[in-house]
């Protein structure tokens, strides 16, 4: 039955097959992307959940900062970690100690 097709019929067949390889091909590769695309936005959505919550805990820590510069404001008086130069010891100001309280508060 093969010595009846023609040269036209053979060269149809291989191309239709060509063609079909082809698109199982593209359908393989667009598989493949959907699900690489999938992670990414999984990727993404893990990335939005850590990024809120450390928007809520900078928040959180901003509030403190403003609730500490209120009470500066009402105290008057700087605050300074000790060994820094900046640490107050007493609030008064007689004495030698006094003295040693507004050097370390000018510098």
């Amino acid at each position: 039955m093969e010595e009846n097709t023609s040269f036209f019929e053979k060269e149809r067949d291989r191309l239709t097959a060509e063609i079909s390889s082809g698109f199982e091909e593209l359908l393989s590769s667009s598989n493949n992307l959907n699900r690489k695309l999938e992670e990414v936005l999984g990727m993404t959505r893990e990335y939005e959940t850590i990024a809120a919550l450390w928007q809520s805990f900078h928040e959180l820590m901003r509030g403190h900062s403003d609730d500490g510069d209120v009470s500066a404001e009402t105290e008057q008086q700087p605050h300074g970690l000790p060994g820094t130069g900046g640490h107050i010891l007493t609030a008064s100001k007689s004495g030698g100690l006094g003295a040693v309280q507004e050097e370390q508060q000018n510098s």
